[in-house]
């Protein structure tokens, strides 16, 4: 099993959990993962972009039209990043209106949670719901478990659970 994946938001949105999240659903297979991430002055809301490839490779990067999945946390990136994607890659954006992908308000969803920073695991539950994704939902939740601090890990599965079960 061979899967390139691409993370893009802006920073405070969670990319980085959200790779890690999914990085350890691979190694708790015992598959090998490599992961990579680029930040663009994130601390002021610049792009950050992350990397993930779950096989055999040899380089954490994905070049111009290799990947099978784009996890968009903020749209706007869509233009910037989505050559990255293979022409039929399947595209998962945090967005409330109409356009290209599979679309769902994490944003709004989060915000109604009572944390917007939320919204990256809402989308990660739509793309387990849509099965894009290597991994199982029950695989993500046992990874979410391991990675957030036990006063977090509740809201956190709710979020999931949200953009699962929309």
């Amino acid at each position: 099993m061979r899967q390139q994946l691409i993370v893009s938001g802006i920073g405070g949105q969670g990319v980085l959990f959200l790779t890690r999240v999914i990085a350890q659903t691979a190694v708790n297979r015992e598959m090998p993962v490599l992961t990579a991430e680029t930040h663009g002055m994130a601390q002021r809301g610049g792009t950050v972009l992350s990397t993930i490839k779950v096989g055999d490779f040899a380089s954490p990067l994905i070049r111009t039209g290799q990947a099978d999945v784009g996890l968009f946390l903020w749209e706007a990136n869509l233009p910037v990043h989505r050559p990255l994607l293979q022409e039929e890659g399947q595209i998962l954006i945090n967005a409330d209106g109409a356009g290209e992908g599979q679309r769902i308000d994490a944003s709004g969803i989060a915000r109604d949670l009572g944390s917007a920073v939320l919204a990256n695991l809402v989308l990660l539950g739509l793309a387990i719901r849509q099965k894009v994704l290597f991994c199982s939902a029950e695989e993500c939740e046992t990874a979410i478990r391991q990675l957030t601090p036990i006063k977090f890990a509740e809201l956190n599965m709710a979020a999931f659970h949200k953009g699962l079960h929309k």
